[in-house]
Protein backbone atom coordinates (compact mmCIF):
# COMPACT_ATOMS: atom_id res chain seq x y z
CA UNK A 1 0.00 0.00 0.00
CA UNK A 2 3.13 2.58 1.05
CA UNK A 3 4.02 2.14 -2.58
CA UNK A 4 0.72 3.67 -3.94
CA UNK A 5 1.09 6.15 -1.74
CA UNK A 6 4.25 7.21 -3.14
CA UNK A 7 2.90 6.97 -6.64
CA UNK A 8 0.49 9.25 -6.09
CA UNK A 9 3.14 12.30 -4.40
CA UNK A 10 5.27 11.37 -7.35
CA UNK A 11 2.16 11.66 -9.78
CA UNK A 12 1.24 15.38 -8.03
CA UNK A 13 4.67 16.53 -8.28
CA UNK A 14 4.68 15.61 -12.03
CA UNK A 15 1.49 17.28 -12.77
CA UNK A 16 2.62 20.19 -10.54
CA UNK A 17 5.37 20.58 -12.54
CA UNK A 18 4.11 20.12 -15.88
CA UNK A 19 1.08 22.62 -15.09
CA UNK A 20 3.67 25.08 -14.66
CA UNK A 21 4.83 24.95 -18.08
CA UNK A 22 3.31 25.48 -21.44
CA UNK A 23 1.29 21.77 -21.08
CA UNK A 24 -2.48 22.57 -19.96
CA UNK A 25 -2.68 20.42 -17.21
CA UNK A 26 -4.76 21.07 -13.74
CA UNK A 27 -2.92 19.81 -10.89
CA UNK A 28 -5.36 20.92 -8.68
CA UNK A 29 -7.21 17.85 -9.32
CA UNK A 30 -4.56 15.63 -8.63
CA UNK A 31 -4.26 17.84 -5.44
CA UNK A 32 -8.20 17.54 -4.33
CA UNK A 33 -7.92 13.91 -5.70
CA UNK A 34 -5.08 13.25 -3.38
CA UNK A 35 -6.89 14.97 -0.17
CA UNK A 36 -10.24 13.11 -1.00
CA UNK A 37 -8.13 9.46 -0.39
CA UNK A 38 -6.68 11.44 2.65
CA UNK A 39 -3.40 11.94 1.56
CA UNK A 40 -1.18 13.96 4.21
CA UNK A 41 -2.60 16.94 3.89
CA UNK A 42 0.32 19.06 4.58
CA UNK A 43 2.51 16.78 2.46
CA UNK A 44 0.13 17.24 -0.54
CA UNK A 45 0.29 21.01 0.30
CA UNK A 46 3.71 20.98 0.08
CA UNK A 47 4.54 18.17 -3.03
CA UNK A 48 2.53 20.22 -5.22
CA UNK A 49 3.82 23.78 -4.36
CA UNK A 50 7.28 22.12 -4.77
CA UNK A 51 6.78 21.07 -8.18
CA UNK A 52 4.79 24.08 -9.35
CA UNK A 53 7.50 26.39 -8.29
CA UNK A 54 10.49 24.03 -10.27
CA UNK A 55 8.08 24.06 -13.43
CA UNK A 56 7.19 28.20 -12.83
CA UNK A 57 11.81 28.09 -12.39
CA UNK A 58 12.03 26.33 -15.28
CA UNK A 59 10.08 28.27 -17.51
CA UNK A 60 12.06 31.30 -16.21
CA UNK A 61 15.41 29.68 -17.06
CA UNK A 62 14.04 28.96 -21.03
CA UNK A 63 13.13 32.54 -20.89
CA UNK A 64 16.60 33.99 -19.49
CA UNK A 65 18.34 31.78 -22.03
CA UNK A 66 15.87 32.72 -24.91
CA UNK A 67 17.48 35.21 -27.55
CA UNK A 68 15.63 37.10 -30.24
CA UNK A 69 17.05 35.10 -32.89
CA UNK A 70 15.34 32.22 -32.12
CA UNK A 71 12.18 33.81 -30.87
CA UNK A 72 11.65 35.16 -34.63
CA UNK A 73 13.34 32.30 -36.56
CA UNK A 74 10.95 29.12 -34.49
CA UNK A 75 8.26 31.15 -32.95
CA UNK A 76 7.65 34.61 -35.46
CA UNK A 77 7.62 36.37 -32.78
CA UNK A 78 8.97 40.05 -33.93
CA UNK A 79 10.67 42.38 -31.32
CA UNK A 80 7.87 44.98 -32.04
CA UNK A 81 5.52 42.79 -30.38
CA UNK A 82 7.34 42.22 -27.12
CA UNK A 83 7.75 45.93 -26.76
CA UNK A 84 4.24 46.12 -24.44
CA UNK A 85 5.30 43.18 -22.84
CA UNK A 86 8.80 44.71 -21.75
CA UNK A 87 8.00 47.58 -20.44
CA UNK A 88 5.04 45.62 -18.71
CA UNK A 89 7.32 43.24 -16.94
CA UNK A 90 10.21 46.06 -16.24
CA UNK A 91 7.08 48.44 -14.58
CA UNK A 92 6.52 45.44 -12.60
CA UNK A 93 9.36 43.87 -11.96
CA UNK A 94 10.10 40.69 -9.52
CA UNK A 95 6.29 41.00 -8.14
CA UNK A 96 4.43 40.01 -11.24
CA UNK A 97 6.05 36.52 -10.44
CA UNK A 98 3.48 35.86 -7.20
CA UNK A 99 0.99 35.68 -10.72
CA UNK A 100 2.39 33.27 -12.30
CA UNK A 101 0.39 30.67 -10.83
CA UNK A 102 -2.52 32.42 -13.41
CA UNK A 103 -3.73 29.78 -16.15
CA UNK A 104 -2.94 31.43 -19.70
CA UNK A 105 -0.71 34.59 -18.86
CA UNK A 106 1.45 32.63 -15.96
CA UNK A 107 3.55 31.33 -18.22
CA UNK A 108 4.23 34.74 -20.13
CA UNK A 109 4.77 36.19 -16.89
CA UNK A 110 7.44 33.42 -15.85
CA UNK A 111 9.36 33.39 -19.64
CA UNK A 112 9.64 37.24 -20.14
CA UNK A 113 11.00 37.78 -16.50
CA UNK A 114 13.63 35.21 -17.17
CA UNK A 115 14.08 36.86 -20.88
CA UNK A 116 14.21 40.10 -19.54
CA UNK A 117 16.55 39.13 -16.60
CA UNK A 118 14.62 40.37 -14.06
CA UNK A 119 16.43 39.40 -10.47
CA UNK A 120 16.21 35.37 -10.07
CA UNK A 121 16.07 35.14 -6.58
CA UNK A 122 13.29 37.64 -5.81
CA UNK A 123 11.69 36.21 -8.36
CA UNK A 124 11.99 32.89 -6.93
CA UNK A 125 10.69 34.24 -3.91
CA UNK A 126 7.65 35.86 -5.31
CA UNK A 127 7.02 32.69 -7.43
CA UNK A 128 7.21 30.44 -4.56
CA UNK A 129 4.74 32.63 -2.18
CA UNK A 130 1.96 33.14 -5.15
CA UNK A 131 1.66 28.87 -5.61
CA UNK A 132 2.27 28.39 -2.19
CA UNK A 133 -0.75 30.42 -1.74
CA UNK A 134 -2.30 29.26 -4.29
CA UNK A 135 -2.45 25.10 -3.08
CA UNK A 136 -2.80 26.38 0.12
CA UNK A 137 -6.19 28.05 -0.52
CA UNK A 138 -7.32 24.87 -3.35
CA UNK A 139 -6.27 22.55 -0.73
CA UNK A 140 -8.28 24.31 2.21
CA UNK A 141 -11.60 24.54 -0.38
CA UNK A 142 -11.37 20.96 -1.31
CA UNK A 143 -11.05 19.88 2.47
CA UNK A 144 -14.45 22.58 3.13
CA UNK A 145 -16.03 20.72 0.44
CA UNK A 146 -15.32 17.24 1.41
CA UNK A 147 -16.41 18.07 4.87
CA UNK A 148 -19.82 19.34 3.29
CA UNK A 149 -20.90 15.41 2.77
Amino acid sequence: MEHYVELGYLGLFVASFLAATVIPLSSEVVLSLLIANEYDFVSCLSIATLGNWLGGISSYGLGYIGNWQILERFFRIKQEKVGNLRSFIKRWGSPLAFLCWLPLVGDVFAVGLGFFKIDFKKVALWMLVGKMLRYSIWGTLTLWGISLF
